[in-house]
């Protein structure tokens, strides 16, 4: 019994080890053309300058607001992929998908910055950054493709 347990457990910390390592190695994968910055401003999303202002160490105070502006990008983000045309199954694949569940492992983390600390917080919200912006690259992707189509 206590082995089944064991087993088990040690599973589970794999299995999250994988997952955590699979979403940075997404996250630091680049694309021939990034097309993040043209979807951002015509969308109007505020993540590159969240990303700008916790790279020149926002003060703890303000978090909470960056935490906010990321999370109606997403919402809105998740939307516009959730309901725009492709070979995916609803238009959101596999890897968006895993980025989208770690954007709301990443958003408790930063939720529980009092508890985890300020460092691990802000680090929290720039990788929720970084996902919005590799969505929005997909997203502004698709864009360029089916003009050209």
């Amino acid at each position: 019994m206590i082995s089944s347990v064991f087993i088990i457990a040690v599973s589970a910390l794999l299995l999250a080890y994988w997952f955590r390592y699979t979403c940075l190695l997404i996250l630091r994968s680049n694309t021939a053309k990034d097309y993040a910055a043209s979807a951002a401003t015509a969308n109007g999303f505020t993540f590159g300058e969240v990303r700008s202002k916790l790279l020149e160490e926002a003060p703890l105070e303000s978090l909470p607001a960056l935490r906010k502006s990321l999370e109606r990008d997403y919402r809105l983000l998740t939307y516009i992929l959730a309901h725009t045309s492709g070979l995916e199954v609803k238009g959101i694949t596999l890897e968006q998908r895993m980025l989208m569940l770690d954007f709301k492992a990443m958003r408790l983390v930063s939720a529980l910055g009092r508890w985890v600390g300020a460092e691990r917080a802000r680090a929290a919200l720039l990788e929720m950054a970084g996902i919005l912006t590799h969505l929005a690259g997909a997203m502004g992707s698709r864009a360029a493709s089916a003009s050209r189509a």
